[in-house]
């Protein structure tokens, strides 16, 4: 069922323009806006030529807000496509200050038609939507033709970072990573049992870990 439009969504995002990337009427887009065939300029949109990284689907932006206060040498462009949980991470991101955050409001299935080859240092993903059954697969933002997207618009050597509560995921995408020719490192079942001191915890994460639940993990790199 399609989430109802919140009310004043449209004055909202107005108010955050300066934190929404400016798309044009791109399909899980928003609308007034131009056109816009050319990919992005990241050195335009940040005003700095510091690593651009990725966080695709940032819920309501707690690990984008937080990764982007911790590290203000790094610019962190956070996607999500639905216009009511967009508008409140812009709006932490407001509130806070962080001028080396950006949100893009659009489909992963996009991202290599706006973005440049070998552009983003950094790939995250955060407690995607499993879609565990086997006719969904293609949906999983680990399925194969994820991965040509994510392998376009890495630089040499970037990495993905993912971290999941699904094992069907998980398995799933240990498979599709080595099938793509990636290089798995830092797997583990239960990345709390000894978690790493720069682990930032996203809302559906501090939910799972206060319910016990194991959370997966893995980084793989572009070869």
């Amino acid at each position: 069922m399609r989430m109802r439009r919140k009310k004043n969504l449209d004055e909202r995002l107005r108010q955050v323009q300066d934190w929404l990337v400016d798309i044009g009427e791109t399909e899980g887009g928003y609308q007034g806006l131009p056109f816009r065939a050319e990919k992005l300029d990241l050195s335009a949109v940040f005003g700095n030529d510091n690593p651009v990284e990725l966080e695709i689907g940032c819920g309501k932006g707690q690990f984008a807000a937080a990764l982007a206060y911790q590290h203000p040498e790094r610019n962190l462009l956070a996607v999500e496509v639905n216009p009511n949980v967009v508008v409140q991470a812009c709006e932490k991101a407001k509130n806070a200050e962080l001028r080396n955050l950006r949100f893009l409001m659009l489909g992963a299935e996009k991202l290599g038609v706006l973005l440049p080859d070998e552009s983003i240092a950094r790939i995250y993903l955060n407690f995607s939507t499993p879609f565990p059954k086997k006719r969904q697969a293609k949906r999983r933002l680990t399925y194969d033709s994820f991965l040509t997207i994510y392998r376009a618009i890495l630089k040499e050597n970037g990495e993905i970072l993912q971290k999941t509560d699904n094992r069907i995921l998980f398995a799933s995408s240990l498979c599709a990573f080595s099938r793509c020719g990636f290089e798995l490192t830092d797997v583990t079942l239960d990345l709390h049992a000894d978690e790493p001191e720069d682990n930032i915890m996203t809302e559906y994460e501090s939910r799972f870990v206060s319910l016990g639940q194991p959370i997966y993990a893995l980084t793989a790199r572009k070869k």
